[in-house]
């Protein structure tokens, strides 16, 4: 008996050995790296919710570019910034592919920018680009609809009269009327529910991504989506995100004219209507629904996460705080609104913008890329399709870039003679083919907003700076200031 259970125990061992050899195999010319589990992969590696952390204690032991598994999917994961610039910006067609994530593609169902990859996400990229600065995005036009946003948000703010108060649904309501007025023509009261509804069912689905149920779909989509569970009320929330955009195109086409488009939806109803005759054309319904909540949630929920997070890291940081707002005072004053053109004037604002972008790390591993197309990296042979993960946090923290990385220090974007100086390894926004179009807008916001908030108010803690803890929340792939309050002392 013992005999024949030793045969079997050997033979089953023998079994799984032949099935992770068959399943996965040695991917030839792949990087080296864990070996993974029948069907799982390495998905038993990834225990933590801060899921940047085991993939960089990983490259400890296989170095900066290595392989693991999703499911039976290789992914080659890059870390720090010279194997990341290597890819992404000096091979940035190569890697500017989109992966093929299963939980995206079961809500979004392929359609958009943010997800797609080939001719789809060319065409609508390249022409939301266009319609976005035709807009004034990245321009100074747009500078006086953020700052009626900005003032909107200080009037309220004084009706608290500096009493403590959670900051963070106003502020997210203050960015989101900024994309708002850019997509739909319109900005919403704080008090809109059909807005508030939308906002929460974004919050939630990020949420959702963190759930185990979703991440085992990423794993073994083919099983699960036979299955009830959480991942089917992601799906369910996308799907009422796409009805609330659906009822704005409904009215924006009752009242269309071709010749005088007022925002990105007019925009792309007068595309589809010169493309109707054509059959392979991307401008459809679902290609505006789904792009138009891509460019929304690109649009706010960093901003609005950035801009809550700093005003947190000042008050933690008071001498940073004291000293932006000694150099607001010194070059606008407290008589006249700012402005963009103060920025060339204000290095440090400028440098402490850039270090809470840098320190809260919004979303660590960024989005997931793939190749285009058989490539050679340092010395591997990358297939067309395969997932690549750059990992923005291992640049953002890189230590040959920043002195001292897990410390606040506006002095890492500052020159020995207090300007403002750029570093390479800033790369909030990712970087290559594949970098957030946001990315101007949201300079442009967080200035602004940040100014002219400091300008007006004193920040005050209940919680003295050295107990103020910093510490994120995690959701989904991203991260996003802990819940706290402040109260805010008109000057």
């Amino acid at each position: 008996m013992d005999w024949a259970q030793g045969l079997a125990s050997v033979a089953f061992v023998s079994l799984i050995i032949l099935l992770v050899r068959y399943v996965f195999g040695k991917k030839q010319g792949l990087p080296p790296g864990p070996t993974p589990l029948p069907l799982l992969g390495n998905l038993l590696q990834f225990k933590s919710r801060e899921t940047h952390k085991p993939l960089l204690e990983l490259s400890k032991k296989y170095g900066p570019v290595y392989t693991m598994y999703i499911g039976p999917q290789p992914a080659v994961v890059l870390c720090g910034y010279q194997a990341v610039k290597e890819a992404l910006v000096d091979q940035p067609e190569v890697f500017s592919g989109r992966a093929q994530v299963p939980i995206i593609d079961l809500s979004s169902a392929g359609y958009g920018i943010a997800f797609t990859n080939g001719e789809r996400w060319k065409e609508l990229r390249r022409f939301s680009l266009t319609v976005l600065r035709n807009l004034g995005v990245g321009k100074r036009s747009i500078e006086e609809r953020i700052q009626e946003e900005v003032y909107s948000l200080v009037e309220f703010f004084k009706e608290t009269q500096g009493s403590l108060f959670s900051p963070a649904f106003f502020i997210r309501r203050s960015i989101s009327n900024v994309i708002c007025s850019v997509m739909f023509g319109k900005r919403f009261e704080y008090t809109d529910q059909k807005l508030q509804t939308l906002l929460d069912l974004v919050e939630e689905n990020l949420r959702r991504v963190d759930n185990i149920w979703v991440q085992l779909y990423n794993f073994i989509p083919s099983i699960l989506k036979h299955l009830p569970g959480p991942h089917n009320k992601l799906r369910e929330n996308y799907q009422q995100q796409l009805e609330y955009v659906d009822e704005i195109v409904k009215l924006h086409e009752e009242t269309l004219d071709a010749d005088n488009p007022r925002d990105y939806v007019d925009a792309f109803l007068i595309k589809m209507q010169q493309e109707r005759k054509n059959p392979n054309t991307e401008f459809i319904k679902p290609n505006l629904l789904s792009s138009a909540l891509d460019i929304f949630f690109a649009g706010q929920e960093s901003t609005s996460s950035t801009l809550s997070y700093g005003l947190l890291i000042l008050m933690k940081y008071p001498h940073v705080k004291d000293k932006l707002q000694q150099e607001i005072e010194r070059v606008i004053g407290r008589s006249r609104k700012p402005s963009l053109e103060d920025r060339s004037k204000m290095p440090y604002t400028e440098a402490v913008i850039h270090e809470v972008m840098r320190f809260i790390d919004f979303l660590p591993l960024g989005a997931p890329h793939c190749v285009t197309e058989k490539t050679q990296f340092r010395g591997y042979t990358i297939p067309k399709g395969t997932f690549v993960i750059p990992v923005l946090h291992s640049v953002l923290f890189d230590p040959s870039l920043f002195k001292n990385p897990y410390d606040f220090d506006p002095g890492h974007f500052l020159d020995e003679n207090g300007m403002f100086k750029k570093n390479e390894g800033f790369m909030a926004f990712s970087a290559g083919k594949r970098i957030c179009p946001g990315e101007s807008l949201a300079r442009m916001e967080l200035f602004l907003y940040l100014t002219t908030i400091l300008q007006t108010f004193d920040l005050r803690s209940a919680t003295l700076p050295e107990d103020i803890d910093l510490s994120p929340e995690y959701s989904g792939l991203g991260k996003k200031a802990p819940a706290y309050q402040l109260s805010l002392v008109a000057y």
